[in-house]
């Protein structure tokens, strides 16, 4: 048997953001190199427009999370498929942490694996921290659980401290709010 057919079944979290140049593109770009890519993305949230949170003098983020659902490869692979799309769509890390960006792609959450090591540190260190990530988390998956807090996405977003500002984007959409990317593979 393949390695890729003793995968199993799994579900994953990747927050999406931009906050250079045209960032509902850049979002664009990314679901597309993902789905190209062979990533099964079932839902997308909304897109949110953010103040940025660590490094507060630089553009306003769009921002957004794609739920993977169905056969995936390892935690490691799939950070290493996210960090290729991000070079490739042009960003570039810098001697500035947290700054600018073209696109971020952030591995969420993976099934209820924990993970720490120097590559790859799971549930993500900062995810119950911030409601640009837990907003559009709980609008697709409000169920999703932290399984190191063994907290909800919906409890996490009632509970964070974080005041940044997180809005819906008003301006366009990219895709529908919540929309089932495969709605044909229903049984």
């Amino acid at each position: 048997m393949r390695e890729s057919q003793r995968r199993k079944r799994t579900r994953a979290y990747v927050c999406i953001g931009s906050n250079m140049g045209d960032r509902a593109g850049y979002l664009l770009l990314a679901v597309r190199a993902m789905l190209n890519g062979g990533l099964p993305i079932s839902r997308l949230s909304s897109v949110y427009e953010t103040e940025p949170v660590d490094l507060r003098e630089q553009p306003e983020f769009l921002n957004m999370v794609a739920e993977l659902r169905g056969t995936l490869p390892s935690p490691e692979e799939l950070l290493a498929h996210l960090l290729e799309i991000e070079r490739l769509l042009g960003r570039q890390r810098g001697p500035i942490q947290r700054g600018p960006r073209t696109v971020d792609l952030d591995l969420l959450l993976y099934d209820d694996v924990e993970i720490s090591s120097d590559f790859l540190t799971l549930p993500h260190p900062r995810l119950h921290l911030r409601r640009f990530v837990l907003a559009p988390l709980a609008e697709i998956a409000p169920r999703a659980r932290h399984p190191t807090l063994k907290r909800t996405a919906a409890q996490l977003l009632a509970e964070v401290c974080d005041a940044a500002r997180v809005e819906v984007w008003p301006k366009r959409e990219i895709v529908p709010p919540s929309i089932d990317v495969y709605p044909h593979s229903r049984g």
